[in-house]
């Protein structure tokens, strides 16, 4: 009897605990449910501008002011390494193609020596990214004829790029080359009309015209001084006709390399390498190699290879902008980095231009500028219309 009644006991104890786990169980699903409707409510909430600005002024007041300055001081390096490498390039290309000391008339062998200090760099990392991969990170880069096959129609375009960029830094002066090469962003719009079928705002086309006028500006005020040429404009529209196809090629090829730029900049460059040589016999500039008298110097063979080290390093440095400030940021640093471009061309080698041309250098600048913040601004009301439709998606389905 007394074993009977113990037995009794835990399974009436046993009871009692299950019914008191099954009320914790329900008291906790009711208490989570009015936490997450609270907190749903909170999110349907609109912010007033008074509670973000004292959420931004709370986030400032926690940060250390170390992690801003230095944060400041990275964007600054980043910045200034651009504008460095970027400026460093033109002046270099200008006395490769055009310096009366070198009397070098080959600028396809120069950019063909250009494309192979890219592959060369790119061999490189490779290696050092294998040894040592703590240290550098690079993509591992194998030569497949299938994948050089595929990206074969934008390595064209790339090479059209390349050699009518330097063909127009040949032929004009450097303070004249951002203007030879100012269409770029009409191009653009043009291309993405009649290729991607994508309409332009009436913003955007007016900043294109101010783009436009300063360019015939532009090539006025150099013909009023004397010292235009022709196939040099021709050259740079033609240049940046190359630059804006490059874009549009360059996001349709993509996937072939698995969506990495490094590995479409080495196959870019193998394909300009081989593509190159028939060329340069073409042109006949093997002869004016082999009767070049600085074949053996030191010093000329140091300066191709800067420039290829330059070409290499630019667009490791465009992406290093655009990672720590922003696309649209990167937009007005190229067009800041223009302006100076031209001060220090004109100072270095002592032009005197009118004020009709300086005129025409605003308009240039500024209309690509305007151009930048306007698609900035409409980017910035697709995201914000995007978010809000999500939003209001999201609350019908609750």
């Amino acid at each position: 009897m007394k074993y009977l009644t113990q037995l009794l006991n835990r399974k009436w104890n046993s009871q009692e605990k299950g019914e008191q786990r099954k009320r914790r169980t329900v008291r906790g699903a009711v208490l989570h449910e009015q936490s997450t409707r609270a907190l749903f409510c909170r999110l349907r909430t609109p912010l007033k501008r008074s509670n973000i600005l004292k959420m931004a002024l709370s986030n400032l007041e926690q940060g250390s002011p170390e992690s801003f300055i230095s944060k400041a001081v990275r964007i600054a390096c980043v910045v200034t390494m651009y504008w460095f490498i970027s400026i460093a390039m033109v002046f270099l290309n200008k006395y490769l193609l055009d310096s009366p000391d070198l009397r070098l008339d080959a600028p396809l062998f120069v950019t063909f020596f250009q494309c192979v200090v890219t592959v060369l760099l790119c061999w490189l990392l490779n290696l050092f990214s294998v040894l040592c991969p703590s240290v550098v990170e690079f993509p591992s880069i194998r030569f497949d004829p299938k994948i050089s096959r595929e990206v074969l129609p934008l390595s064209l375009v790339f090479i059209g790029m390349i050699t009518f960029n330097n063909l127009c830094l040949k032929h004009v002066g450097v303070a004249f080359y951002n203007i030879g090469r100012s269409l770029t962003t009409v191009f653009n719009v043009l291309l993405s009309y009649f290729i991607l079928k994508q309409t332009t705002s009436l913003r955007a086309i007016m900043c294109c015209g101010v783009i436009i006028g300063g360019f015939c500006l532009g090539i006025n005020q150099e013909g009023a001084t004397g010292s235009l040429s022709w196939i040099g404009v021709l050259f740079g529209v033609t240049a940046s006709l190359c630059v804006s196809l490059n874009a549009i090629y360059t996001k349709k090829v993509l996937p072939a390399v698995d969506g990495s730029i490094w590995r479409l900049t080495y196959y870019n460059n193998v394909n300009a390498c081989i593509l190159f040589i028939p060329l340069i016999v073409i042109a006949g500039e093997l002869r004016t190699l082999y009767n070049f008298d600085k074949m053996n110097s030191t010093s000329f063979w140091g300066m191709m290879t800067l420039g290829g080290v330059f070409g290499f390093a630019i667009g490791y440095v465009t992406g290093l902008q655009i990672k720590f400030t922003s696309p649209l940021t990167h937009n007005v640093s190229g067009t800041a980095k223009a302006c100076a471009q031209t001060i220090l061309a004109v100072f270095y080698f002592e032009e005197v231009k009118t004020f009709l041309w300086w005129t025409s250098n605003v308009l240039v600048l500024l209309g690509s500028f305007a151009y930048t913040w306007v698609k900035g601004l409409e980017m910035k009301k697709v995201q914000d219309e995007t978010v809000n439709k999500n939003r209001e998606r999201n609350e019908a389905k609750v």
